[in-house]
């Protein structure tokens, strides 16, 4: 984990970048205490042991299926029931943090990538077993920003100098994905230099749960490897997004805080 010391910064965003609908703004100074948080995201083998020592069964794993994105699944994957209002997510049986992309894939060959198909409930009792807790949305705000107060953590440009610094979408979405990043789908907790509070992959990847509810749902933050600047531009700390507690998808996951020892 990482110690960050209590500090104010300024939270949410009301520039062109921000979507007013999300509640991003308006800009305001905000202070946190000081606190604790993992350097990544929870991994696949974190979880996997946390899993062998509890029993914990997931929400999806309850439900008997989540959504995966459509672009993840073999052509020929039987026919299942669309997200009307976003298509590219499927309802697939078996799908859960074993088998990412439904029972013909294990996650075997990606222990090191984040944990995903998991609620905020799912989370929480990681965070517990751990003698840790779901960090605020302050908290991850702060810890995401990095002490900058540009768009970006980096800067103002998603790609500085051509460098990708984050796991998102290339190419149209959803029809071509250049992986021009090097990856598909999840890439691994680290597999982007940290940023100078010493986190990897607070943007893209996967959205993270927070213990903090936003209209009628539990806020999520950091988009994901499927955000695009053409219909979602939310891989910006400032962003957020909202799942009812027992929700689960393929591109969800978190990492856990503490109080400062």
């Amino acid at each position: 984990m990482v110690a960050l010391p209590a500090a104010e910064f300024l939270m949410g965003d009301d520039s062109p970048w921000s979507y007013p609908e999300d509640g991003e703004g308006p800009r305001r100074r905000v202070a946190v205490e000081a606190f604790e948080l993992d350097v990544s995201a929870v991994s696949n083998e974190r979880f996997a042991a946390f899993v062998d020592a509890t029993g914990h069964v997931t929400d999806a794993e309850r439900f008997g299926w989540s959504f995966v994105f459509a672009g993840l699944l073999p052509d020929d994957f039987e026919p299942t029931r669309g997200v009307e209002a976003a298509p590219w997510w499927r309802q697939v049986p078996g799908a859960c943090w074993r088998h990412p992309e439904g029972s013909h894939r294990a996650v075997t060959d990606r222990l090191d990538h984040p944990v995903v198909h998991v609620s905020a409930r799912d989370a929480a009792a990681f965070a517990t077993w751990a003698g840790k807790r779901l960090p605020t949305e302050a908290e991850w705000e702060y810890a995401a920003g990095a002490g900058s107060t540009t768009t970006f953590p980096w800067g103002e440009e998603l790609q500085p100098g051509g460098e990708h610094r984050a796991n998102v979408w290339q190419g149209e979405f959803p029809s071509l994905n250049t992986c021009e990043d090097g990856f598909a789908g999840t890439c691994p907790v680290d597999a982007f230099p940290a940023s100078a509070f010493g986190t990897h992959n607070m943007i893209g990847n996967v959205w993270e749960w927070t213990a903090d509810t936003w209209s009628g749902g539990r806020v999520l933050k950091g988009g994901s490897y499927l955000c695009h600047a053409s219909y979602c531009r939310r891989y910006r700390p400032a962003a957020r997004s909202k799942a009812s507690a027992d929700s689960s998808m393929g591109n969800t996951g978190f990492r856990c805080a503490r109080a400062a020892s």
